[in-house]
């Protein structure tokens, strides 16, 4: 059975910037309640997959509050990232976090759109988008964009949710995200936007089958790993030297 996602919610699209410029401020509080705190793993795991070398050029696709552009920073000092986002309220939002870092010479926020990046062909070493891939329209379009903006040789690296496996871990697992995230995620926030976050990951195609549309966007996929009894997916692959 396929499950409709409603489209607009007071004339803008659900999983817009501007969905997320309402909830910018208590996005991280509401992430860490609501992932009980292991998303922090995943991101660690996500920047490890990269194998950045000295100097690095990364792009952080969705990168929100700027947590997976902190991650690679921290992770490799001497790298430059630049973290690109739709909602100017979640990135005033990192610009802050990045402030108080002392990372401004290194990292750089801009607002701007997965399927029409804004960088010249081959630019960046790398690419991550954490939570995001979800959220793009077209995301064949954006994964194209992200192929052209990187060298021949560098990595993606994607982090999503996605449906939970079998199993009663997995059982449980999938009763968090149906049942716990929109309840918690709607409680605190005061929104329904966190709804739309659970119907969101249960329309997001299976693990093999993305990994087939990253195929055919260009990449050549390397690895399709479960995170915490599949709550979560990595994905990596590589533009073709």
């Amino acid at each position: 059975m396929t499950l409709e996602i409603t489209p607009e919610q007071g004339g803008q699209r659900l999983g817009s910037g501007a969905m997320f410029d309402r909830i910018a401020d208590r996005y991280d509080l509401l992430n860490r309640i609501i992932s009980l705190g292991i998303d922090g793993s995943w991101r660690r795991k996500t920047v490890r997959a990269l194998g950045l070398g000295d100097d690095a050029h990364v792009l952080d696709v969705a990168t929100g509050t700027a947590d997976l552009a902190l991650e690679i920073a921290g992770h490799a000092p001497s790298a430059h990232i630049v973290g690109l986002d739709p909602s100017e309220g979640m990135l005033a939002v990192g610009r802050k976090k990045v402030d108080r870092a002392g990372l401004t010479d290194r990292v750089s926020l801009v607002v701007g759109d997965a399927m029409s990046l804004p960088f010249e062909d081959a630019t960046f070493d790398a690419i991550t988008i954490a939570f995001g891939i979800r959220n793009v329209p077209d995301r064949p379009k954006g994964l194209e964009e992200m192929l052209r903006v990187t060298k021949p040789g560098g990595t993606l690296a994607i982090l999503e949710l996605s449906e939970p496996e079998g199993g009663v871990m997995g059982s449980l697992a999938k009763m968090h995200v149906h049942t716990i995230v929109p309840f918690v995620g709607g409680l605190l926030s005061g929104s329904q936007e966190y709804r739309y976050l659970q119907r969101s990951i249960a329309a997001f195609p299976p693990a093999d089958q993305f990994g087939q549309i990253m195929h055919k966007a260009g990449w050549e996929v390397e690895r399709i790993e479960p995170l915490t009894f599949g709550v979560a997916h990595l994905y990596v692959g590589r533009k073709p030297a």
